[in-house]
């Protein structure tokens, strides 16, 4: 193989695939970074067995020569040192040729690096789906669900199944589910998509879908998603991101979500971000995280929250609107400031039932995400 290529799209390219570089893996080969040229243009592959990531880079585009390929072939380079060479390369211009047993010479400027490749025919071949269940989705709208679920996904292994989002798609309606027993994350959105295109049950990492929400471009972008049995696909332009769906069966959560509350509040979701980030400061040093809501007799809230050692903050909040029975509750701080960085309305809607009862908080301006926190149990 021997070819010429620019350098900026060589690294867009590779930063792209090195998020599924395996760090852990027992097998060298997935260590490694695949490099495939031809007539066509220049494909670069990783993968970890559980996602793997392709990204293409064609000959020519927008009347830009990106590469020439002088000869065609294909090597494996070790990602670790193949990454941080590419980013670091001094000239525009980057000459990459592979002489016997995959040794492999880059040439950028005066600069001449050696690398020892390893035989492609080694690396895993991606899979291929059936694209009999296609939807498209704008990247910004996919990338703001996975914001507003993934957070709520556990680290804990010993309930895989949780370590990933639910996603549905029934009757036009894409819905994401998260949760790690102690709270909850959905998030909805209605799709331009034939009625009839409908699953459920499909279930992905979390980690996984942050290292998609990487790969996702800025820019407006479709991302066109195919459902197989095991694995699904996300298409992003020039590039190809493949994931595993999790064994198992995804607990019914739709049971634990209250339609009726005893306490109803509105107001202000940066006013209670800030006050309850304040809070944390002293809950995070009992390491309990323990903050604590009342309702207050001039229609406000209290927020407080206390540590043995450093002592006790207490902040009252005007509110928008207050409904219902008087109301004192605690709950993780931690919890209630993820959910609040991602709502996206200045304003929320936060409903009680009591002081041992799921807390559901939703963006007052749609109904489109409802993030649901269990309350704490406490002796004062």
């Amino acid at each position: 193989m021997k070819l010429t290529i620019l350098r900026n799209e060589l690294n867009e390219a590779v930063q792209n695939v090195s998020k599924a570089v395996s760090s852990r893996s027992t097998i060298p080969i997935l260590s490694g970074i695949k490099i495939d040229a031809n007539d066509r243009g220049v494909t670069l592959t990783a993968s970890d067995t559980d996602i793997s990531i392709q990204s293409f880079i064609p000959l020519e585009r927008a009347e830009q020569q990106n590469a020439t390929v002088h000869r065609a072939g294909s090597v494996v380079l070790p990602a670790k040192f193949f990454v941080e060479i590419v980013k670091k390369l001094p000239n525009e211009e980057v000459n990459i040729e592979v002489g016997d047993r995959f040794q492999t010479m880059i040439h950028s400027g005066a600069t001449e690096i050696q690398l020892v490749g390893l035989d492609p025919e080694e690396f895993p071949v991606l899979p291929t789906l059936q694209e009999d269940q296609v939807f498209s989705i704008a990247g910004d709208v996919l990338k703001s669900m996975i914001r507003q679920t993934v957070f709520a996904v556990t680290t804990s292994e010993s309930t895989p199944i949780l370590t990933g989002v639910l996603w549905s798609l029934q009757d036009g309606v894409l819905k994401f589910v998260a949760t790690d027993r102690h709270r909850l994350g959905t998030c909805r959105v209605n799709l331009d998509t034939d009625p009839s295109l409908r699953f459920s049950g499909v279930v992905i990492s979390g980690k996984t879908l942050g290292e998609l929400s990487k790969v996702i471009p800025d820019q407006n972008m479709l991302v066109d998603i195919v459902v197989a049995e095991s694995q699904v696909l996300f298409k992003l332009g020039n590039v190809m991101f493949f994931t595993r769906m999790l064994d198992g069966s995804y607990p019914d959560t739709s049971k634990i979500i209250p339609t009726n509350f005893k306490t109803e509040l509105m107001l202000h979701t940066k006013s209670l971000s800030d006050a309850i980030d304040r809070a944390y400061l002293l809950s995070r040093e009992e390491k309990t995280n323990i903050v604590r809501l009342s309702t207050v007799e001039s229609g406000g809230i209290e927020i407080s929250s206390s540590s043995s050692e450093l002592g006790r903050v207490q902040e009252q909040l005007d509110v928008t609107e207050l409904t219902g029975e008087e109301l004192r509750i605690a709950f993780n701080s931690k919890y209630m400031l993820d959910v609040l960085k991602v709502i996206d309305s200045e304003q929320l809607f936060i409903g009680f039932t009591g002081p041992m009862s799921p807390i559901i908080i939703k963006p007052r301006d749609h109904e489109n995400s409802l993030h649901l926190i269990l309350p704490y149990r406490t002796t004062n």
